[in-house]
């Protein structure tokens, strides 16, 4: 299959989506698959990729926002580019002006093109100040997927509320977990040496973009009421984005330990103790895998992988999304009960070996050939 991948965020940068994306293009690459990836230009981007081509496109840096790039309209480009090499199928993963011109391009020419849906933006209107622009962000989203063949979601539960949003023809795209990378195995006494903690000293940790759509106030006031209950624990925050600097201002009792590679960022998960996800904003929510099969005591809301992967008491805690007093309560518990979190992290990792992205790719990669009208690989 000669798939083209056409997206607004991709690595190096660091989030959910490109993360979720870098993987696929190597996975599928891998699996004899001719794959070329359409995104904004930006100056770090590798020479060379494994397997699968980068086509850099005009950008420009999201306001506020500079560790991202928005993908400016591309419509005539892509009809150059695919007129002269046609792909099999076109798959949009952003919504963005870049997208929204792949999905028109591809029309154009007669492309089969498929979408998925990763970020609830027209929920974001509420945290940057835009509340009144809900509505028409959620038309602009349904009109990109509904011109495509089928969207894609991370969760059954996020296809049945796309549905009720007037979303058609949804299908199942979960996320896997690399098990190497994320493993209890890679615990580190030196890493947990320069954060300043003994072994018995329980470090809790926060992964992510550091952004107003991540409730970071409710996660802080979590964290007043942890360090309450256990003075002794210490608070490590790894990763970037638009409120660090005024976060570092505001809690310098915390450790901001920036902007991590995925490889690096396994070890600091394996070296902390607990994980708390009080984002209510995630398609999904890689972290919150991430951290269970690296082996912590997790407490989240009850929605997004929560809901899928946390089975309350066993190998985790979850709170109703509308009780943030609960999620503060749980907290509380695996800051002050040692023997509950030994026994939450023991339970934590089991069941996610069947959750590899060789797993989930492969089920990705029938639904792609499908929509492209070719056979499935025997």
């Amino acid at each position: 299959m000669k798939l083209a991948i056409v997206t607004e965020t991709f690595p190096p940068e660091v989030n959910g989506v490109a993360m979720t994306f870098g993987v696929i293009a190597r996975e599928l690459a891998a699996r004899g698959h001719d794959i070329t990836v359409y995104r904004p230009d930006r100056k770090d981007l590798p020479a060379a990729n494994p397997g699968y081509r980068q086509v850099p496109l005009p950008g420009m840096a999201i306001p506020g926002y500079p560790l991202l790039r928005l993908g400016l309209p591309a419509k005539r480009r892509f009809l150059r580019l695919w007129r002269a090499e046609r792909p099999d199928l076109v798959h949009v993963v952003t919504e963005g002006p870049l997208g929204a011109t792949a999905v028109t391009a591809a029309r154009q020419l007669g492309l089969p093109v498929t979408s998925s849906f990763h970020t609830n933006f027209h929920a974001y209107t509420r945290d940057y100040g835009f509340a009144p622009l809900q509505s028409l962000v959620l038309g602009w989203l349904r009109r990109v997927h509904n011109r495509t063949q089928c969207t894609f979601a991370p969760t059954d539960e996020l296809c049945g509320e796309l549905a009720n949003l007037g979303f058609t023809n949804l299908k199942l795209l979960s996320r896997g977990i690399e098990i190497e990378c994320f493993s209890p195995a890679r615990r580190c006494a030196e890493l947990r040496a320069e954060w300043g903690v003994g072994e018995a000293d329980p470090v809790v940790l926060h992964v992510g973009r550091m952004a107003p759509e991540k409730n970071y106030d409710q996660l802080f006031k979590i964290f007043a009421a942890m360090r309450a209950a256990n003075p002794r624990l210490r608070f490590v925050l790894a990763g970037d984005g638009p409120l660090r600097d005024s976060l570092m201002r505001a809690h310098p009792d915390c450790i901001f330990a920036g902007f991590y590679s995925r490889e690096e960022i396994g070890r600091y998960y394996a070296s902390a103790d607990i994980y708390i996800h009080a984002s209510l904003s995630e398609t999904f929510g890689n972290v919150l895998t991430e951290a269970m099969a690296s082996g912590l005591a997790v407490a989240g809301f009850d929605y997004a992988a929560a809901r899928q992967f946390i089975r309350h008491g066993e190998n985790g805690l979850v709170a109703p999304c509308d009780r943030a007093d609960q999620l503060e309560a749980a907290a509380v518990q695996l800051a002050s009960d040692a023997d509950l979190r030994t026994r939450l992290r023991q339970a934590a990792r089991h069941g996610f070996e069947q959750q590899s992205w060789a797993h989930v790719i492969g089920r990705f990669e029938g639904d792609l050939l499908a929509a492209a009208g070719l056979p499935h690989p025997t």
